[in-house]
């Protein structure tokens, strides 16, 4: 499938998966937990309920790694029926913590790429999460001063796109989106009429996932590594 780039002005970049390894540290967390948990259940019915907790808290909590310590905590309370000892929150509440001061792992040709193209194009990262977290994540990896505007969303839907690109003052087919996620990077900035690239990481959360039927119809371009989009530019 051919795309034309030649009317994109802006970039924008996801940061967790897109930048640097976030997911494998999640799953890590549940593996941890569920062993923790586990005179309560079995580490496969943990891992379920768990999830379960995170969507349930989601309105409440938003996303990022301080909603999840609470989900794990609220999961350990429930399981136990209120009998979960504090060394055990104790241990969650570690977990969670060694997860926000985790080392900014970079994904492969990275740098490289936002060197090249932020000589060329503005770029942008639009990412969801903990604002706080996600802050400390830019400025600890190094990559803030290839972005003109950082954008930490509650959520990744048409709406929330289109409200940022008009703040920007961006039009919709001047914006191609980078990023790992169909379901919050590609096939909302498709249905909103801009260009999306997926680079899909080896670990996706499951909220995150779509169907086929859901991705159907839907016009993007899919790459094994970062670096292979710069083969689309001319930069």
């Amino acid at each position: 499938m051919e795309v034309d780039y030649s009317n994109i002005k802006v970039i924008g970049f996801d940061a967790d998966d897109t930048l640097w390894v976030n997911e494998t540290y999640f799953r890590e967390a549940e593996e941890e937990v569920g062993r923790l948990l586990s005179h309560y259940e079995t580490p496969n019915k943990i891992d379920q309920e768990l999830f379960r907790m995170e969507i349930v808290n989601l309105p409440t909590y938003g996303y990022g790694v301080k909603g999840f310590i609470l989900s794990m905590i609220e999961l350990a309370v429930e399981l136990s029926n209120g009998t979960v000892s504090n060394a055990i929150i104790s241990k969650i509440l570690i977990i969670g913590k060694d997860m926000i001061n985790k080392p900014i792992e970079l994904l492969d040709g990275v740098e490289e790429v936002l060197k090249t193209l932020s000589k060329h194009y503005k770029l942008i990262v639009a990412t969801k999460g903990d604002l706080l977290d996600q802050e400390r994540k830019l400025e600890k990896s190094g990559l803030l001063k290839y972005f003109h505007h950082i954008e930490v969303l509650s959520e990744k839907h048409e709406t929330n796109y289109t409200q940022l690109l008009k703040r920007l003052d961006i039009e919709p087919e001047s914006f191609l989106m980078v990023g790992n996620s169909l379901k919050s990077d590609i096939l909302p900035l498709v249905k909103i009429g801009s260009q999306a690239i997926h680079v899909p990481f080896h670990t996706t959360w499951e909220h995150e996932k779509v169907t086929k039927k859901e991705a159907n119809g839907s016009e993007y371009k899919t790459v094994e590594c970062l670096t292979e989009i710069l083969d689309f530019f001319n930069s």
